[in-house]
């Protein structure tokens, strides 16, 4: 063993000169991290998230210092902004993601299918989780129809009011003993109004939604592993604006295995679903099957999938061998063939 004397502790917070860390409920430490970390070409993903484990020993002037990362079995991230590809680590080692999304001019299925994805390929369970039910002109019924296909996929939506202990109540089969949930979503959703109502106090700052266009301000700054008094974690997320897939994300597993499926009935393999004849997808589209906008969004992250999986795959090219400069051969078949 590497670090006999180490012992095991959870990264609670994150920042830019370090890191808090936990052994134990209410043991939280700051802790500074290994020197290889700061340097310029160190993997960002390869650096301690909140929610990881990590070992520990003890450093200088009462200070932990992070010796080694431990494995993690699930995270979710996104690609960072910036032409060179990069992935940014959100969270780790949680179970369940609360996809959190406002009941009023906010609500967007759109983005809640792209926050799925980037939940989905991370292998966390994701749980939509509809606020502000309380809102004069809330329509909690409608918002649940327009996600009904995530529903039949097995992904779970909820409408509750974010302010009452009694409404939140539907969200304890997620949050029992050992149990650690990721709170992501838009500013201004109701993330942290939701975070003081677990915690029976006010922890997290909240701040109103502009009424021009229902978007709020960044009332949380920095992510934080918070114990709840279930025994369950919460970690608790700033509002993202860019939600970039990483490449390795599975468009099946985020709520849209129908059109894949549909996809497979067509008559030919690399059917654009436009005007070929023999579409499942426009048929089910002209049939009003299928949502012609939920299926424009399905082919808007597909592309972007596969444009940052062919990014992931020349990063892995070039790190195995930094003298690599080919392209991976993403292109589709130029001709049609009918399926046998």
């Amino acid at each position: 063993r590497a670090h006999p004397a180490a012992r095991p502790a959870r990264v609670v917070e994150q920042h830019r000169t370090g890191y808090v860390v936990a052994e134990g409920p209410g043991e939280a430490r700051t802790a500074d991290s290994p020197p290889e970390w700061a340097r310029r070409r160190f993997p960002p993903q390869d650096r301690a998230a909140v929610g990881d484990w990590v070992l520990i020993d003890d450093g200088q002037a009462g200070r932990a210092r992070i010796v080694a990362l431990l494995p993690r079995h699930t995270t979710i991230k996104r690609a960072a902004a910036g032409e060179h590809y990069q992935q940014q680590l959100i969270a780790a080692n949680i179970d369940t993601v609360f996809v959190v999304c406002g009941l009023d001019a906010d609500f967007n299925p759109r983005r809640i299918e792209r926050y799925l994805l980037l939940v989905r390929g991370g292998g966390a369970e994701p749980v939509v989780v509809l606020t502000k039910a309380d809102k004069e002109g809330s329509d909690a019924d409608a918002a649940l129809g327009a996600l009904a296909e995530l529903a039949a996929q097995g992904i779970t939506a909820v409408a509750l009011n974010a302010k009452d202990r009694a409404s939140v109540d539907v969200l304890d089969p997620w949050l029992h003993a050992g149990h650690t949930v990721v709170l992501v979503g838009p500013s201004g959703a109701g993330k942290s109004t939701l975070t003081n109502t677990l915690l029976g106090h006010e922890r997290m700052k909240t701040g109103e939604v502009r009424e021009s266009d229902a978007r709020g301000r960044h009332t949380t700054t920095y992510r934080t592993l918070i114990p709840l008094p279930s025994g369950a974690c919460l970690i608790d997320t700033p509002g993202m604006r860019e939600l970039k897939p990483t490449g390795e994300e599975d468009l099946a597993g985020a709520g849209f295995a129908d059109i894949e499926a549909l996809a497979a009935e067509c008559k030919f393999r690399d059917c654009r679903h436009a005007r070929e004849p023999g579409c499942a997808v426009r048929a089910a589209i002209e049939a009003g099957t299928l949502d012609e906008r939920r299926f424009a969004n399905y082919l808007k992250l597909r592309d972007e999938v596969a444009g940052a999986a062919d990014k992931l795959a020349i990063r892995l090219a070039q790190k195995a061998d930094p003298r690599t400069a080919g392209k991976p051969s993403g292109k589709r078949p130029g001709n049609k063939y009918p399926r046998d």
